[in-house]
Order: structure tokens, then C-alpha cells, then sequence
């Protein structure tokens, strides 16, 4: 069990808290002189594979970074921390760490597991003390608020394994990390190094995005606020599909740190966690993390850990509900928030301001993420020096080349013989034509190649979407345009795409074609063939199909023949910017 210290702070003081857990890497990794022993007893042991989000999860882990919990979440505590936000012993923990593993694993109880990366290498042994089935739903409606598949994370969870299993770990070996290595810093060493600098106080700074001239401005104001030091603690594991890479972030902080932030008052680290973007509740969880690493202040804006507007429009959090949580239970781990509204600038008086404080008629410009994203970073435009000092822009420019140079994927999705890949072929040689690289991905074709064996199981037309989606994640991030072609008949996992690839770059496209006027198309006679029985669970005869709810667009291959409807989605591509604007849709 954890000591329990009294802990004094600016937020709290004389409240009750645990420690932040200082054993972590003696007592779960392995010394060097039995790691060859414990390799070669790993080594025939059932395997199970951990995902990058595992691997972000069992660092912190292992670092002492999710203190007190020093394992993946048994039954109790699971079902304690997505009700009421607590471990079974009720201690405040909002987050589920979990690892979950395929029914068909077999694992049994008071057995080792050797874990593995994904590239097979051993990288700790879990004792299984217990084996329970995890509730997605549950945990989506208390996580995250919401049971919509639009929400990333909610998307994400359709893939896991129906079973979770948790026990004592024995770490081999950490993930390794060959970049930015001299700024990854476990907590135990970032308290060392904020001790160093000598103020009692520190105030966190979480980030997943590059920092703009705004940031700056309440990151320094916070420390003048608690006359302390600045933890610039940028996110380097998973954060939103769509997000600029962390290689890209890390560089512009550097950027920073070293010319423009008081080096006696600031440290620059690393956090390779794994975000579930659940807006409040994963601001107090953050709050927790940074004061394992030493803070007992956490800035938090608008939106703090939100992954944007849900599948009617809507934001999935109000504004400011992460500041009220985190500041609600302040007392509690010992981190108070300091919460920012919006901020804005006032270009006449060369000075940045919250909203909230700036006199009526006064001139303003907006100082708005995608505002920025739409008017400058997509039309290939330079950053304007009040939204971002040059230098953290050119970084940000050399890696984010405008719109038409960007990745994207086209999904169209509806019945067999819908027109779905009559209308994508169109589409890919329209782009072809104005200059795009584009891959099309047709269901049937990647069934023959990549998926081959597969058969027509809802668990294995899953596994072929996530497949072609995986692929298309690959092509679109690396600027690549793509066209998927397939039947993709659940909506969840069509959702999971979207996450994977990221909603500002996925373009949904329903093709509404009756399911009369299917079945008499049928080009391939599937439909003939399972009215007489010959084909079992075919999708919008004895096996459902679920439109989306609100797809970029609908075409109609009724009232529309293929061509027009191609032409449609070019000119949407063009409005998105995806297509330069100057070139001519109709050729």
C-alpha cells in the first residue's frame, strides 16, 4: 500500500493524499542480471501482443506516472473508476487502465503471460490474477459522456478484445525511445530536475498542439500567478488522428524553451501518454499524472481534452466543464486548476487578452486553432507574427504543407450494387487528372489480396474494414489521396476508421441506393443467390446494413448517374481544399 502523506500546496493544504510512487522501476523492472533468465522463461510463455496505447500505458506504468495504480486495472477497481471515478479503495482515479485480450487467448488464472510490442519483442511477464469482461458501453456513457461513435475513443474501443486481465507485472524492458531522448524524463527525475530549480511551486502546461503566441501568454502569466516554475509537458504518444506528430510539436517547443522562455523558471519534458480525449474527466486525470511529475498547479483551457463536435454538430463538452471537475477535486490531488478563457488579440494595442476582459467596440482578431488551420496552414499561407512567433512557424510549415498537398480518404459506403465502386473509379481518375495521387481501395479486390480467407462473420467483415482503413490511415498520412470502395455495413467500425485516419481528413459518402434497385442490378448475382439460401448473412437480406447518421454526403445513384455523382465529391474535395481552387472542376 501507498503512504499517506500530508502534502501542502497553494491548492491544498493539510488535505490527505498518496504519494507519488518512487519504487516503481525497482520493483517492476527487472534488474539486468536476470533479464536473460527471465527472457528465456518469457519466451515460452502464451504471448499476447500490446497495442501502441498498451505500451504508452504500461510505461507510465512502470515510471510511477499513473500513481497509485501500478498495473492494469482488476474487475473492481474497473468497475469503481468508470462509476464513480475511484479505485475500489477510494482513492480518486477517472480513467480506466486496462488491458484487454481476445476471447480467443485462452489465458487462465495464476498463470505468467509473456507481453509483447508489436514487433514481437518481449517487454514484460503479467501474472493473471484475475480474467473479467469488460462493459464498452458502460465505460463510454461514464468516460466519456457520450456513447456516439464519432467520439475517437469510443470508435476505438469497438476493436478490443472482450476480455480484460490484470496482475503483478515484471517489466523487461521499457519502450525504447531513440528520439528527443534527452528531454524524456520519468517522474522521478523530473521532480529531481524541478527541484533543482528551487520554487516550491510548479504549474503544468499540457499540450498536444504547437504552442502559439496566446499560449505563451497565459503559460508566463501562470507562473508570475503562483511565483513558480513552468512544466512544459508535452504529449508524445497518441493524441488525435489529424494532430500534427509529436516530432513536429517537440521541435517548435525547443524552439521555444531556448530562446524565449526564462530557463530558471521553465523545464521543458516529455509525456508518452496515451489520450482518450475525454474531456473532464481526463483533466483531472491529467492533473493526477502532473502531480506524480512534481506540479501542483495544471493550466487548463477551453475544450481541455476534447476531440471536437459529435455526429450532429454538437461539442461533445461545454467550454469550461473541465475547469469546473478539475478545480472540484483540486483539494483532493493536490494540483488546483488555472483555468484561461478564451484568449484574443488586440492588434491596435500589440497585446493579448481573455475575452472575457475586453471592453465592448474594441478591435479583436480571433486567435482560433482552426481558425488558423482554415485561413493560413490549408491555403499554404504563412502564420501572421501575432499568431505565432516566425521562427515556431517555419517549423510548423516545413511539416504541415498546405491542404492540397495533404492526405485524405473518401469512404463510400452502402449496399452491394449500390454504385459505390463505378462512382470511386470515376472519382480516382478525376483526381488523377487535377494532379492528385490517389489509390483506390475496392472491398472485393483487397477480399482477393489483403483479406483473403476471410469470410462473412460481422467479426470478420471487421477485420477487412480495419484493414482497408488501416491501409488508407497509412497512404492519407503521408499525403496520399485515397478512394475506399466497400460495403462497411456497421456503423461503429466504420467510425473506428474515421478515428484512425482523423475527422478533418476522412470525407464519408453514403451511396442511398434502395435495396429493391440493388437487387435488380446485381451485376455479380449475390442477391439471386442469397434469396435461395446459398449465401448466409448477406448485408440487407438476413444481415443488416447501418447507414450513417451524418455523412459528409449522400449521392443518389438513381436521379444521378456515376460521373455526376463523382463530380460532386470533386467539388467537395475542391471547397475542402483538398483540390487547389483554381483548378477547373469540369476540366
Amino acid at each position: 500500500m501507498q503512504q499517506i502523506i500530508k502534502l501542502a500546496s497553494a491548492a491544498a493544504t493539510g488535505v490527505e493524499l498518496i504519494t507519488p510512487y518512487r519504487g516503481s522501476l525497482v520493483n517492476l523492472e527487472v534488474p539486468e542480471d536476470e533479464k536473460v533468465e527471465l527472457i528465456a522463461r518469457a519466451s515460452k510463455l502464451p504471448r499476447v501482443r500490446l497495442t501502441a496505447r498498451n505500451l504508452c500505458d504500461l510505461e507510465l506504468l512502470a515510471t510511477g506516472g499513473f500513481s497509485p495504480v501500478d498495473r492494469f486495472l482488476g474487475k473492481e477497481d474497473y468497475r469503481c473508476v468508470i462509476e464513480n471515478m475511484r479505485l475500489a479503495n477510494g482513492v480518486l482515479f477517472p480513467i480506466p487502465i486496462t488491458l484487454s485480450v481476445p476471447l480467443e487467448s485462452r489465458l487462465s488464472l495464476d498463470t505468467e503471460v509473456a507481453l509483447a510490442d508489436e514487433r514481437n519483442n518481449l517487454v514484460a511477464i503479467i501474472r493473471v490474477d484475475e480474467i473479467y469482461e469488460r462493459n464498452p458501453l458502460e465505460e463510454s456513457r461514464h468516460v466519456c459522456g457520450t456513447t456516439d461513435p464519432r467520439h475517437p475513443f469510443v470508435a476505438e474501443m469497438n476493436s478490443w478484445g472482450k476480455q480484460s486481465i490484470s496482475g503483478l507485472l515484471k517489466v523487461i524492458s521499457l519502450p525504447r525511445h531513440y528520439d528527443f531522448q534527452d528531454l524524456r524524463l520519468t517522474p522521478a527525475e523530473t521532480r529531481e530536475r524541478l527541484a533543482e530549480l528551487g520554487h516550491s511551486n510548479v504549474v503544468a502546461f499540457q499540450t498536444r498542439n504547437p504552442i502559439h503566441r496566446a499560449h505563451e501568454e497565459i503559460t508566463k502569466r501562470s507562473v508570475e500567478r503562483i511565483d513558480g516554475t513552468l512544466l512544459l509537458h508535452p504529449v508524445t504518444g497518441i493524441t488525435k488522428a489529424g494532430d500534427i506528430d509529436h516530432y513536429t510539436r517537440v521541435r517548435s517547443y525547443r524552439i521555444l524553451y531556448d530562446r524565449y522562455y526564462d530557463r530558471s523558471r521553465t523545464l521543458l519534458a516529455l509525456l508518452p501518454l496515451a489520450m482518450r480525449m475525454a474531456g473532464p474527466r481526463e483533466a483531472v486525470w491529467h492533473a493526477i499524472i502532473r502531480r506524480n511529475f512534481g506540479a501542483n498547479f495544471l493550466i487548463v483551457g477551453r475544450d481541455h481534452a476534447s476531440p471536437g463536435v459529435d455526429s450532429k454538430g454538437r461539442p461533445f463538452y461545454g467550454p469550461y466543464d473541465a475547469q469546473e471537475l478539475v478545480s472540484r477535486f483540486s483539494d483532493e490531488t493536490g494540483v488546483g486548476a488555472i483555468p484561461f478563457t478564451e484568449m484574443t488579440y488586440l492588434p491596435e494595442e500589440n497585446r493579448y487578452e481573455e475575452v472575457t476582459k475586453v471592453r465592448k467596440g474594441i478591435h479583436t482578431l480571433p486567435i482560433s486553432g482552426s481558425a488558423v488551420r482554415r485561413n493560413y496552414l490549408k491555403k499554404g499561407n504563412s502564420l501572421p507574427d501575432w499568431f505565432m512567433r516566425k521562427d515556431v512557424a517555419k517549423v510548423l510549415e516545413q511539416s504541415n504543407p498546405p491542404r492540397h498537398q495533404q492526405g485524405f480518404c473518401v469512404w463510400l459506403t452502402g449496399l452491394s450494387a449500390a454504385g459505390k465502386s463505378t462512382t470511386a473509379e470515376i472519382l480516382a481518375v478525376l483526381l488523377l487528372e487535377k494532379g492528385r495521387r490517389v489509390t483506390l481501395l475496392d472491398g472485393d479486390v483487397i477480399r482477393n489480396h489483403l483479406s483473403k480467407g476471410l469470410g462473412f462473420s460481422r467479426e470478420d467483415r471487421d477485420i477487412n474494414i480495419r484493414r482497408i482503413g488501416f491501409v488508407a490511415s497509412e497512404i492519407s498520412r503521408h499525403g496520399g489521396g485515397v478512394v475506399c470502395a466497400a460495403v462497411s455495413p456497421f456503423r461503429g467500425t466504420r467510425n473506428e476508421c474515421r478515428a484512425m485516419i482523423g475527422t478533418e481528413r476522412f470525407i464519408e459518402v453514403f451511396v442511398d441506393t434502395p435495396l429493391e434497385v440493388c437487387e435488380k442490378r446485381d451485376p455479380k448475382g449475390m442477391y439471386a443467390r442469397a434469396r435461395a439460401g446459398l449465401i448466409k448473412r448477406f448485408t440487407g437480406i438476413d444481415d443488416p446494413y447501418e447507414p450513417p447518421k451524418n455523412p459528409e454526403i449522400v449521392i443518389d445513384t438513381v436521379q444521378c448517374s456515376a460521373e455526376e455523382n463523382a463530380r460532386r465529391i470533386l467539388a467537395y474535395l475542391v471547397e475542402e481544399g483538398f483540390i487547389c481552387s483554381s483548378e477547373s472542376i469540369m476540366g
